[in-house]
């Protein structure tokens, strides 16, 4: 029985392969059109099973390299901000270079440049270190000023460092002069601690005539600030003892809180 199916089967095909070569050509290729459109399928979905075991490989990656690509990528970034923050701060400071170059040049007074390196921590505003000493000629009661005004002058000195007393300081007087047509002239001094940013301008005449907003230059006299650097603007003023003299109050040119470089000038 078996081997009568067995002998029927390629007897089968070889009749059938036989009336596929006996047909005209066009009948023939419609029967191969509709027997591969039954098959397609079949191949398709073969052909999809055999490539998806490659595409499932390539989609999943393990997710230690993942993490590590991210931590990777994640320091870069930071690096990268870390420059740009370099990269401001250089160009602000080159920024600032070029600006008080520019006023040396044209200022009338031989200048040389110093940075702020330290603040005494029992007088924060009012004393402060700079690195310039006796090798760079340093020497005490020397001004010290930025392009915006006068500082204060030098108190101390050592060999590679020296000690600034700022305006506002009882210890730092300066004979002061006011910009206006009576050239009125007073002491400045403290304001006291709560605005450092304020001086009092004292023993005006008690028949001055001052307003807000004039400016206020040192006067040349008392041997240690040149005449003409700018201390400040008058905020106000009142009398003094009965109108005996008069006392203002300056705001300063220059900002005492935020010094970072400043200029050492030399007679």
């Amino acid at each position: 029985m078996f081997k009568r199916n067995n002998l029927i089967a390629p007897g089968a095909v070889t009749l059938v392969a036989a009336l596929l070569l006996s047909l005209p050509s066009g009948a023939a290729s419609r029967i191969k059109l509709a027997t591969g459109g039954l098959f397609a399928p079949f191949f398709g979905a073969a052909n999809a099973a055999g490539q998806l075991p490659g595409a499932a490989l390539d989609a999943l990656t393990p997710r230690s390299r993942l993490l590590k690509k991210i931590g990777s990528l994640r320091s870069e970034n930071q690096r990268l901000e870390v420059q740009n923050l370099q990269a401001a701060a250089i160009l602000q400071e080159n920024t600032q270079l070029r600006a008080q170059i520019g006023w040396q040049k044209q200022s009338p007074w031989k200048l040389k440049l110093a940075g702020v390196i330290l603040r005494d921590p029992a007088n924060w505003w009012r004393v402060v270190e700079i690195d310039l000493g006796s090798r760079d000629g340093v020497r005490e009661n020397l001004p010290v000023l930025t392009r915006d005004g006068l500082v204060g002058r030098v108190s101390s000195v050592g060999y590679a460092r020296s000690q600034v007393v700022l305006l506002g300081d009882p210890s730092c007087r300066v004979s002061a002069r006011v910009a206006n047509l009576g050239r009125d002239m007073g002491i400045v001094t403290t304001a006291g601690p709560l605005d450092t940013s304020l001086v009092n301008l004292t023993y005006l005449s008690g028949d001055a005539k001052l307003e807000s907003g004039e400016k206020v230059v040192t006067s040349g006299e008392g041997g240690v600030f040149p005449p003409g650097i700018s201390i400040g603007q008058i905020v106000d003023f009142d009398q003094v003892e009965n109108g005996l003299y008069a006392e203002a109050r300056v705001k300063l040119s220059a900002n005492l809180g935020a010094l970072e470089q400043v200029w050492v000038l030399f007679p």
